[in-house]
């Protein structure tokens, strides 16, 4: 309890400089309950303190005046108030990636054969697992494709299994583990070496370490999770992507930037990055209060956004290049 005194009277000092929305106490107290609720390990000298509470302190202004602004979209303070988007993209391993040249999976892109539904939600048809945390891993792409297995083979088996990321980081040696892949690779990967294990029989531990581990062979594979092929759905095309969307949950691709490390709730309409650097899950689409969206899993953890998902607004704009990577397997 000292250090904690001694700190915050160090913090005093520095924070009474600042001009912010409101007086210095309330960033001390906000702050210190942001340490202690999401149990945060500082090195807790002076310096690294008043470091971090100005920023969590502009982190918090930025929130209030987006949220002010009209937005069709909210923001609040969530586990990662304390980092600015530099730390945020670092602590993801989030970076820019190119296009394989590798897609067309089977030959040629999916194009939709007639109408779509209105409305897609493969959650609440049981067709998605629980929201999954990639920690401080780039793995991100492992966790969109054993998400789109896990659709294809609940949809096709009328079982939901939970398959291994694990597995994909350690032993996918085409892509890069904790530093990035594709989700195309990735199912070529578990067509070649048979099956994914699941997520209890090799569970993730990537997260704290933010490296790969040794690929482990005793796990037992699943054959029915092996994709037959993979189809690529032609970019830039919204009736494609909801008719790829209707049959299952679909690997994408997409533009992330600062406005989504606050993202909370609504129909997400703001700026995104201009380079695809994050793979997630597209889980269905919808319309909310007149605005179109396209409902998409995360693998930050379920304290981030809607319980884990982002609601993206959908439209020929192709906002968060969402539409320039869509793929799925054929089980």
């Amino acid at each position: 309890m000292s250090n904690v005194i001694i700190f915050c009277a160090i913090v005093l000092v520095s924070a009474n400089a600042l001009q912010r929305l409101h007086d210095r106490e309330f960033y001390e107290e906000k702050f210190i309950d942001h340490v202690k609720e999401h149990g945060i390990d500082f090195k807790f000298d002076g310096h690294e303190f008043i470091e971090r509470l100005e920023v969590f302190a502009s982190n918090w202004d930025m929130i209030e005046h987006h949220n002010k602004g009209g937005a069709s979209f909210k923001m609040a303070p969530n586990a990662f108030t304390h980092m600015t988007w530099a730390e945020f993209q670092a602590h993801f391993n989030i970076g820019g990636a190119n296009v394989p040249n590798l897609r067309r999976g089977d030959g040629s892109f999916y194009k939709s054969s007639g109408s779509n539904p209105s409305s897609v939600d493969w959650v609440s048809a049981g067709a998605v697992t629980n929201v999954k945390d990639q920690g401080q891993c780039g793995s991100c792409w492992s966790f969109s494709t054993t998400g789109s297995i896990e659709g294809a083979y609940e949809i096709k088996y009328g079982t939901l299994k939970s398959f291994s990321e694990q597995q994909l980081v350690d032993c996918d040696r085409i892509d890069s583990g904790c530093n990035g892949g594709w989700m195309d690779r990735a199912f070529g990967y578990v067509k070649r070496t048979g099956g994914l294990c699941t997520e209890e029989d090799y569970p993730y531990t990537s997260g704290k370490t933010t490296k790969a581990g040794t690929c482990q062979d005793t796990c037992t594979k699943d054959p029915k999770s092996v994709p037959q092929s993979y189809t690529d759905v032609t970019p830039g095309s919204v009736s494609d992507l909801e008719s790829a969307a209707a049959k299952q949950p679909v690997a994408i691709a997409v533009a992330v930037n600062n406005a989504f490390q606050f993202y909370s709730s609504g129909v997400f309409d703001g700026n995104c990055g201009s380079q695809l650097n994050h793979g997630v899950l597209l889980v269905g689409y919808g319309t909310d209060s007149g605005s179109d969206f396209w409902k998409v899993k995360n693998s930050w953890g379920s304290s981030w956004g809607e319980s884990g998902y982002i609601r993206i607004s959908k439209g020929d704009d192709n906002l968060c290049h969402i539409m320039d990577a869509p793929s799925y397997p054929n089980l």
